[in-house]
């Protein structure tokens, strides 16, 4: 019996070996080397998502950012807080801002020789002065709850965003926290100091770890492809010129599907991302309405149309820009002088192709079996005209003044008629000089 109880409690701890050698042979590693703006929110996203399908037993996270957007530094926090599979995070040269949030929220913290942790002031994306108050307090509640739910000192963390806190022996008013490798290790901002992630992996028994490099999709390439402002702005010329061809000669279709198939293009990889919302794609939608009103319903061009322009034109560009119900502080200029530009300029080319491909759309073969492209000529049995032949070059007289219509009389006959403009009294001798159309055209015999 006691034989048999060892043997059993032998097996239930080789199995535990096994079970726990299993459970530490799959690491996911991917990066967040840039901004953090939505573009990164849903590469995380991705990355962990992956990493739970492919049941791995440990996340790490390679760091080197500057910061970036509150809103999406907060996303990616929560959800490596909520992950159950642990996170560690390698910072590789800089957490600086949004990147010291994420990387408080992992379980563990490594940094690379020279790297360092701080400076989570939040700023405007206009001149990078400081926000607001409202927004630095949001920002230190974060830090505070961040730092307290990974068992660091929750003090230390909103110093990285508040220059008026006093640390006794760490910091003074007046600046914020901005930890070296050797300082995060006293403070407990850092778990070790590694040269790469290998070294980490090698100190924690983890050299024969299967280790598994998150890598973009098919579609995540091609989603960023069209994020190109290039492209963006080729997808822009190629929208407006659609949409002026098929409001020029409705019911051809090809200039407008070509519009909607780029619109689909330009939109569809920006609210992927997350800087597209619905409301601005209803901007862009509601100018085109604006602008068919213009030219359908209202003679003219006015305020409809103006609107239709604005509405289009800042469509377009709210869907390239993170901001957040029309509040632009924390966008960059850089990128909003980028998306005013390339929609501007891709505007501005859009119509001056069409001025000059319009007259030559008629020489394409293609176009040929849906466009008129001959000349009717009346010797080939072609007219408009309502009047014989026989009535050009005949005289008669204005029998009511042609202002510059009115009637003519010729051989008895009264016939409506027009002149080429002037006025030509009662009674005035005339002459026919064209028969097309309803009226005849005449001028004063003596002119």
């Amino acid at each position: 019996m006691r034989i048999l109880l060892l043997l059993t409690l032998f097996c239930g701890l080789i199995c535990f070996s096994l079970y726990g050698q299993e459970q530490a042979s799959r690491v996911f590693t991917f990066k967040i080397d840039s901004d953090i703006d939505p573009a990164m929110n849903r590469r995380v996203q991705l990355a962990m998502q992956e990493a739970e399908e492919k049941k791995a037993s440990l996340i790490l996270i390679e760091m080197d950012t500057y910061g970036g957007v509150v809103t999406d530094a907060d996303e990616i926090r929560t959800r490596i807080l909520e992950s159950k599979i642990p996170v560690y995070v390698f910072i590789n040269k800089d957490a600086a801002s949004a990147g010291a949030l994420i990387s408080i929220a992992c379980d563990s913290i490594y940094m690379a020789p020279g790297a360092s942790i701080g400076a989570a002031t939040v700023v405007n994306g206009t001149d990078g002065a400081a926000a607001p108050d409202k927004y630095q307090s949001y920002m230190r509640s974060m830090m505070r709850s961040t730092a307290e739910a990974r068992g660091r000192d929750p003090k230390i963390a909103e110093g990285m965003v508040d220059e008026k806190i006093e640390i006794e022996g760490i910091k003074k008013a007046g600046s914020v926290i901005t930890l070296s490798v050797s300082e995060a290790i006293k403070l407990g901002f850092c778990d070790g100091e590694y040269s790469s992630v290998t070294a980490i992996l090698d100190a924690k028994n983890l050299e024969n770890a299967e280790v598994l490099a998150y890598e973009e999709d098919t579609i995540d390439k091609i989603i960023s492809f069209f994020l190109s402002p290039a492209i963006s702005g080729v997808l822009i010329l190629i929208i407006i010129g659609g949409i002026y061809f098929e409001l020029q000669t409705p019911g051809v279709g090809f200039p407008i599907l070509a519009a909607i198939v780029a619109t689909l293009l330009y939109f569809i990889p920006y609210y992927l991302n997350g800087l597209a919302e619905n409301w601005e794609i209803l901007i862009f939608f509601s100018g085109i309405i604006l602008l068919a009103v213009e030219l359908f319903v209202i003679p003219g061009f006015g305020v409809f149309g103006i609107l239709g322009i604005v509405f289009i034109i800042g469509g377009l560009v709210l869907g390239m820009v993170p901001n957040q119900d029309f509040n632009f502080d924390f966008v960059p200029t850089s990128q909003l002088f980028t998306a005013l530009l390339t929609v501007i300029l891709a505007s501005i080319v859009s119509v001056g192709m069409v001025f000059w491909l319009t007259p030559k759309v008629n020489e394409w073969g293609a176009f040929r079996h849906i466009t008129l492209v001959t000349t009717q000529e009346r010797s080939e049995g072609y007219t408009s005209s309502f009047y014989s032949p026989g009535l050009m070059g005949k005289t008669g007289t204005v029998h009511s003044r042609l202002r510059p219509s009115g009637k003519v009389e010729i051989e008895g006959e009264i016939y409506d008629a027009y002149s080429r403009g002037e006025f030509i009294d009662q009674g005035e001798k005339i002459v026919v000089i064209s028969t097309e159309g309803t009226s005849l055209k005449v001028k004063n015999l003596s002119a």
